[in-house]
């Protein structure tokens, strides 16, 4: 990701940050608004093009979903153009990302939790997977299959989450999409994640402890998402972005077979 579009992110989630009426009505339109510019490439590459003026920029944001969206969603979208992007496809990223936040600040329950729950759900079932990833198929029906597994189950902003993912994929896994969502969920709630793959699940003072440990380790507020897998034996495995911490049995037992082979 370039330095023009960190900085255009920086713009775009302060400005969700200050901006009135974000709830759920507003997630949804943003995400509307990423799935219309991903499909209709002229307007994408038009919007994300710097030599455009700004001006000109937001009044096409205006006529093109102005009289569908609510003023906070046409308000955002056009301090996401006026911002300098790396490539069209970026801004299309970013304002997907705004979307997830906003279905995060207008709710009050565990997204985070619930996307990464869905996303094991999701890596259980290859065939599932397979549905959802694949390129054949109309994309609404993706939608509705993953609304219909998780309506009941999960809370609204998740379901529109990651409901709304799955119709837009643009080249990236399901798997990878619930990841970026987890992640984004967890920063817009001002802490990190770590995935704790483990033989066996963590009691409750083992989990405080670890995330006490990170939390130190890394100066931020740490949220744990534990996978269960036999195959570490012992001990732990913890992934916190590209920081990989493997304390599992399984990898000392390869390390010293590598040894004695020479």
């Amino acid at each position: 990701m370039g330095s023009a579009t960190n900085q255009a992110l920086a713009e775009t989630t302060a400005a969700l940050a200050a901006a009135r009426g974000v709830d759920l009505t507003v997630a949804r339109e943003l995400f509307v608004a990423a799935r219309e510019l991903s499909e209709t490439t002229h307007l994408s590459g038009a919007l994300a093009d710097s030599a455009a003026a700004p001006v000109a920029r937001t009044k096409v944001i205006t006529d093109v979903f102005g009289p569908s969206m609510t003023p906070t969603t046409v308000g955002l979208l056009s301090n996401a153009v006026q911002q300098r992007w790396s490539s069209a496809s970026d801004l299309i990223d970013g304002i997907e990302e705004l979307a997830v936040r906003a279905a995060t600040i207008a709710s009050d329950a565990d997204v985070e939790s619930e996307l990464f729950e869905f996303s094991r759900t999701v890596a259980a079932n290859p065939e599932l997977e397979l549905a959802l990833g694949s390129r054949l198929g109309d994309a609404s029906a993706k939608g509705d299959l993953v609304a219909t597994l998780l309506t009941g189950r999960a809370s609204e902003a998740t379901v529109l989450v990651a409901s709304s993912l799955v119709q837009q994929p643009r080249e990236r896994r399901v798997r990878q999409l619930l990841s970026r969502a987890v992640r984004v969920v967890a920063d817009e709630r001002g802490r990190a994640v770590a995935t704790v793959t483990a033989a066996a699940p963590l009691s409750a003072e083992q989990a405080a402890r670890l995330t006490d440990l990170l939390s130190r380790r890394y100066g931020t507020k740490i949220s744990l998402n534990t996978v269960i897998d036999p195959t570490v034996v012992g001990g732990l495995r913890v992934q916190i972005a590209d920081d990989v911490i493997d304390m599992s049995v399984s990898s000392r037992l390869a390390d010293l077979r590598q040894r004695l082979a020479g």
